[in-house]
């Protein structure tokens, strides 16, 4: 019986990819920079110490659905990507 997956090159057969970073890259330039200014001023006013795990708990209650009636979802996520980009570079 053949195997059901077969590795015809010495490349990798995956790659992982994290979703934030990639919807965060396909956006616009300027959107990018408004995104990350918007997490910039939410971390100053919310996470004034900045620390990551501070800012990865704001990402994750936006993803998680925790907005007000004026954000909406998409809105949420790009910028939950962007907090997690802040908090990566902490």
């Amino acid at each position: 019986m053949e195997r059901a997956h077969r590795q015809e090159s010495g490349r990798p057969s995956g790659q992982i990819v994290d979703f934030d970073e990639a919807m965060l890259d396909a956006c616009v330039a300027e959107d990018r920079d408004n995104l990350l200014n918007e997490a910039h001023l939410l971390a100053s006013v919310f996470a004034p110490g900045g620390t990551r795990a501070d800012l990865q708990r704001m990402a994750a209650q936006l993803s998680g659905g925790a907005r007000d009636a004026e954000m909406g979802r998409h809105h949420a996520r790009r910028l939950a990507a962007a907090l997690k980009r802040l908090a990566r570079a902490a």
